[in-house]
């Protein structure tokens, strides 16, 4: 008995500890910075996996045997490591994960709100980097948008690939987010550009086409995507200071200053660090700008700071607060005294003068589970307030929060799903007193079949703006249609993997955009230009189609990509400011004739879009560029000969405001300590515009317009060049030489852009 008991409790004390697990952790690092990596995923086998945590650690629990490990990142090579666990086993592995290095394989958030490559992204898209922002001696953030192939910004309004005109000042048919939230302002419904922070970037990434699916109303024509840097192991400190001057022009008559050259100056710092678990980043912003348009100058001053804290007893939560204030001031106007010596000068000599504060605070909660989950709750509160001495006072406050879940799977499938609530109160001498609210529900799932990756996403959007609201009718033209209180949207795309560095692309998309308050009930003046509300101004729809190829290449050790995309957009009651008699012809000025916002129907945009981006040495010399060209025919389907052209200045079928043609260029050389860059912007000639600027009858108005449209007719090309000197592992030295040829370019009518200007920059990193 007693042999048979010790057999049996040997027999049991074997199983026991063969079946102890081992514990396998370490902590995955970037092999040159040294910095943890967060969202590592170890698989054991193919199948068990962890990922890793906000710090880079991981832990892997299993059973006692030979098993194969793999580490992966996106934009990281995969490493492979073989385990041989003994029962009970605690075995301590790092890794040290080195990037790709190839343009494909940059990281991208934007296309699917998850990490992507560059290279499986199923729709067009362009990524600016914090070194060429810097490099540009960029002091607001439309500058360097403006310098993204397909896209324009037209005094403060984006246009991408000719979706937009230009609706002076209110709305956008371009998202921007900032860390994936949207930073449009409540009253306008537009982006404030000086307000980004250039100082804190990781990266700008520019989605084009339809997103409304994934980020909602104003995402019609795409999205711009700031997204913000956060601390490594390494503390960082950056300051960049620069000191600038504006040339005379070609033409000596538009000279205002006499010999007192109009200056700029400023400067902006950014330090981030670890303490303990806490992630900390501050930034500033300081600008003065004298102006080169006479009485038109800015000074401001921005901060800002982002937090993480990462909790110490639960693995994978985070939560944190990002905040920035800016306090602006200045003088500004928008239509020009005249085509000659009035150029740079004010119609009727009226200066705006300004002050402006805005603000946003957003608090946030993020946690990833070890099986791949992650869960977040964002919230922002965006405060603008607007004064000026022309009483146009606006206070305007937007309360945003969204909850989104997103899980990876085994196999290559990503969902993503989540809800967003939005509540603007909306108080001007402009707009009176408004209201608005936004409820949407989203799901996306994207999934990746060895060479082949696919997306289809899905959204419910319902707006609501004081008593009007979002109406959906299932078959419209059946009497017994379904009405909806939401809109429904979605968008699909695949991309196929052809060759090793080769992918092909299609995508869909639909878009929806509610108007915003200045649109619908802006009423005023600027200098001779009525502005009348809308009412009945009803919401925009509309889609969105490209077929594309991106080509990967190597010459030497540059690496870089050629992207190729035909596209197709249409749009339904497409909102337009347009010339007509919408005032009262006996009570109000000019016989009630001036400009609104309207549907004005059916349109379409279609064209094609090459983009050239690389980075690497050839030879000695480090190279980098982003090239482009685009073609548009942005055309009316209602178009009537008779009635369009009494408000249009071309008899021509095209939309206002547009370019058929745009180019774009920066390409720079780095040497050992130098480096030297080349910038180009060409727009063809703006074919059609409002009748009221080139119409005989108005020019006592606004004189100047036809004239000068006739005299500078070839359209625009303008050339900017930089150069640098490292002085040492600290400083750098830069002299930013932009419109070097000193090229006389407006961006719409009544608007001349700068004459040449320099700037000596002078920046330290430690």
């Amino acid at each position: 008995m007693r042999n048979f008991i010790f057999i049996v409790f040997f027999s049991f004390a074997c199983t026991w500890i063969s079946a102890q697990d081992c514990v396998v952790r370490g902590k995955a690092t970037d092999k040159i910075t040294g910095d943890g990596l967060i969202g590592v995923t170890i698989l054991a086998d193919s199948k068990t996996g962890a990922i890793s945590d906000l710090n880079g650690n991981y832990s892997l629990k299993l059973p006692a045997g030979k098993h194969t490990l793999q580490y992966r990142i996106l934009g990281y090579n995969p490493i492979n490591n073989t385990v041989d666990l003994k029962a009970g086993d605690s075995l301590l592995l790092n890794v040290i994960l080195e990037t790709s290095a190839r343009a494909l394989d940059m990281v991208v958030v934007s296309a699917g709100k998850f990490e992507q490559k560059l290279g499986d992204v199923t729709v067009s898209m362009e990524v600016i980097t914090p070194q060429l922002v810097e490099s540009r001696n960029t002091t607001s953030m439309d500058n360097i948008i403006d310098q993204v192939p397909g896209v324009n910004v037209t005094d403060g309004q984006a246009n991408i690939r000719g979706g937009s005109g230009y609706s002076y000042g209110g709305g956008s048919r371009v998202l921007l987010l900032v860390d994936d939230l949207p930073l449009l302002s409540a009253d306008a419904g537009d982006v404030k550009w000086n307000f980004l922070p250039i100082e804190n970037l990781q990266q700008v990434e520019v989605l084009k086409g339809a997103s409304s699916a994934l980020f909602g109303s104003s995402a019609l024509n795409g999205v711009i995507n700031i997204r913000t840097a956060y601390p490594t192991e390494e503390p960082k400190t950056s300051i960049v200071m620069y000191s600038g001057i504006y040339d005379r022009p070609n033409r000596p008559e538009l000279v205002w200053w006499g010999n007192n050259n109009p200056l700029f100056n400023g400067m902006y710092f950014f330090h981030s660090r670890q303490i303990g678990n806490l992630d900390l980043v501050i930034g500033g912003n300081l600008f003065d700008n004298q102006g080169y348009r006479q009485g038109e100058t800015e000074q401001r001053y921005r901060f800002n700071i982002n937090t993480r804290y990462r909790f110490k007893h639960i693995t994978g939560l985070s939560a944190g607060v990002n905040a920035n204030y800016m306090d602006v001031w200045g003088g500004n106007f928008l239509l020009w005294a005249n085509g000659d010596s009035g150029a740079y000068k004010p119609l009727g000599g009226n200066i705006q003068q300004y002050n402006n504060v805005r603000f946003n605070i957003d608090p946030y909660l993020i946690y990833y589970s070890p099986d791949g989950t992650k869960q977040s709750i964002h919230t922002r509160y965006y405060y603008t307030l607007n004064t000026n001495n022309t009483n146009q006072k606006s206070i305007a406050d937007l309360y945003y929060a969204e909850y989104q879940f997103q899980k990876h799977y085994t196999g290559g499938l990503t969902m993503t799903a989540g809800a967003t609530a939005t509540y603007s109160d909306v108080k001007s001498e402009l707009y009176n007193t408004h209201f608005s609210s936004n409820e949407s529900a989203y799901l996306q799932f994207d999934k990746k079949f060895n060479r082949l990756t696919v997306s289809f996403g899905a959204r419910g959007e319902a707006f609501k703006l004081d008593t009007v609201q979002t109406k959906f009718y299932l078959r419209p033209s059946h009497k017994d249609s379904i009405k909806l209180p939401f809109q429904p949207v979605m968008r699909l795309g695949a991309n196929y993997q052809v060759a090793k560095a080769t992918f092909i692309r299609a995508s869909f998309g639909q878009g929806y955009r509610f108007p915003s308050v200045a649109e619908k009930y802006i009423r005023t003046a600027v200098g001779g230009l009525e502005i009348y509300p809308n009412a009945n101004l009803g919401p925009e729809k509309g889609w969105s189609t490209e077929l594309g190829i991106k080509q990967g290449f190597q010459v030497s050790g540059f690496r870089g990509f050629l992207d190729i995309a035909a596209f197709r957009m249409e749009y339904q009651n497409m909102m337009e400011f347009t010339m007509g008699q919408w005032g009262n012809p006996l009570k109000d000025p000019f016989f009630g004739i001036g400009f609104r916002s309207n549907n004005i129907g059916h349109t379409q945009i279609s064209g094609i879009d090459v983009a050239l981006e690389g980075e690497g040495k050839i030879g000695n010399v480090l190279v980098r560029t982003m090239c482009g060209y685009t073609y548009m025919n942005p055309i009316s389907l209602d178009f009537n000969l008779k009635t369009d052209t009494l408000k249009n200045s071309s008899t021509q079928n095209i939309l206002k405001y547009r370019y058929r043609h745009i180019a774009k260029a920066d390409i720079e050389f780095c040497y050992k300590k130098f480096a030297i860059g080349f910038s180009m912007r060409y727009n063809s000639f703006m074919e059609n515009i409002d009748k009221f600027f080139v119409d005989p009858f108005f020019s006592s108005i606004l004189p100047g317009v036809a004239a000068y449209r006739a005299r500078f007719h070839s359209g625009d090309i303008v050339f900017d060049n930089r150069i640098s000197y490292q002085l040492n592992k600290v400083a750098k030295i830069s002299l930013v030489a932009n419109n070097i040829f000193d090229t006389e370019t407006t961006s719409r009518p009544a608007d001349v852009l700068p004459p040449r200007n320099f700037a000596l920059q002078v920046s330290l990193k430690f």
